[in-house]
């Protein structure tokens, strides 16, 4: 049985398992990510590595599932929103601290692979897997291999931008498709409503202690609650989504998407909105194949599932 270990490190935790080739986890650790500093990141991936490499000998290699953006070689970071990572020799660093083979590679890319290997995507052969976090994150698979670019950080696309001049993105452009269609969009469209129609929004406001700053949360409660405004505020981020999807199609042709991040555990107050708005969208309708519309399988354990594999095939 071969044996790796997969850590999907993001902003706020340290998750890492023991894979066997069938993408079993046989075994967790978890930790707090210590974001401002990258030499105790590093650290604290090398710890749980090293506890895991301690009681499963016949672990092989490391795989990291980085939030940022990763180089070509699958080496160094070179960029990370939530963690202090500019251009940090990562593989190496870890390399030297646990004695094994790294690789790594972005943690939406990881999550994609681990879907397409042994979760929602398997058995097919062109997949895009769309996260609907606190953003978008992606990961395309086309002809049963990672798509990555020439520069190692394609598959952005929660970044493709759908209005010119529209709404602020932490990118620093405007108008980004995560925007209006992620839990951050989906709490942004409750908060406008309360603003300008804080009656309509009362349990919403209610749900949030009161106040406009409205939590995605609150509005998933009161959606499952038959709340109206939470409803219109689901049915506007999946008619983005929706949107999105048919964009995409357009210029992947998938024969699948994967649905996965946050929202997708409260798929049913979205779900067959986007997928009607996503048919109703797509660029030759009626004349040519559409892609099938998944929820992802493997939850949380997909970066980890992920990031194991793609150090096994390295």
């Amino acid at each position: 049985m071969s044996l790796t270990i997969g850590v999907d490190v993001g902003g706020t935790k340290v998750a890492a398992g023991v894979v066997d080739d069938q993408g079993r986890i046989l075994e967790k650790l978890r930790r707090p990510t210590p974001s401002t500093n990258p030499e105790l990141t590093a650290g604290v991936i090398a710890e749980v590595t090293n506890l895991l490499k301690a009681k499963y000998a016949d672990v092989s290699a490391v795989g990291l599932g980085a939030a940022g953006f990763v180089d070509e070689t699958r080496s160094v970071v070179l960029f990370a929103a939530n963690l202090a990572w500019r251009d940090e020799p990562l593989k190496q660093k870890v390399e030297k601290l646990t004695g094994l083979p790294v690789v790594v590679e972005n943690d939406a890319n990881a999550m994609a692979w681990g879907e397409y290997r042994f979760g929602a995507g398997r058995g097919e052969e062109h997949v895009v897997c769309v996260t609907l976090g606190t953003g978008i994150g992606g990961g395309i698979i086309v002809d049963g291999r990672l798509y990555r670019g020439r520069h190692g950080i394609g598959a952005e696309l929660g970044h493709v931008r759908v209005v010119p001049d529209g709404r602020r993105c932490g990118c620093g452009n405007r108008g980004c498709w995560e925007q209006y269609a992620s839990g951050n969009a989906l709490s942004h469209e409750a908060r406008d409503l309360a603003r300008v129609e804080p009656g309509r929004a009362a349990r919403m406001m209610e749900l949030s202690g009161g106040t406009v700053e409205i939590t995605g949360l609150a509005v998933s409660q009161a959606a499952h609650e038959g709340d109206p405004a939470a409803l219109e505020c689901f049915d506007t981020v999946a008619d983005w989504a929706g949107q999105g999807l048919a964009d995409l199609t357009a210029t992947l042709d998938p024969a699948l998407f994967i649905i996965g991040g946050g929202l997708s555990a409260v798929a049913d107050l979205f779900l067959d909105r986007m997928t009607k708005v996503y048919t109703e969208s797509v660029t030759g309708r009626g004349h040519r194949g559409i892609a099938e519309i998944r929820i992802a399988e493997l939850g949380a354990d997909a970066g980890i599932v992920g990031a194991a594999d793609l150090a096994r095939q390295q």
